[in-house]
């Protein structure tokens, strides 16, 4: 069975690519170029889903927004 998972993708000040899983708590990898993080993500979430199961809550990916504060 395929499934689809939405995965967030950053990058930190020192040019590392983080990707994380909001479907799957603590699914999150880094490398330093974007094809690397996608094979490193991939492979995170094949071993959260062995581990912890496949999420029970399905979400719908409705989108990122920036927010600014003074802080």
């Amino acid at each position: 069975m395929l499934r689809q998972f939405d995965v967030v993708i950053e990058r930190d000040s020192e040019g590392y690519y983080i990707a994380s899983v909001p479907q799957i708590p603590a699914c999150h990898t880094q490398a330093q170029s974007l094809d690397e993080v996608m094979q490193r993500i991939r492979e995170a979430i094949e071993l959260c889903l062995e581990v912890q199961g496949v999420p029970g809550q399905e979400l719908e990916f409705v989108g990122i927004q920036r927010v600014t504060i003074a802080a």
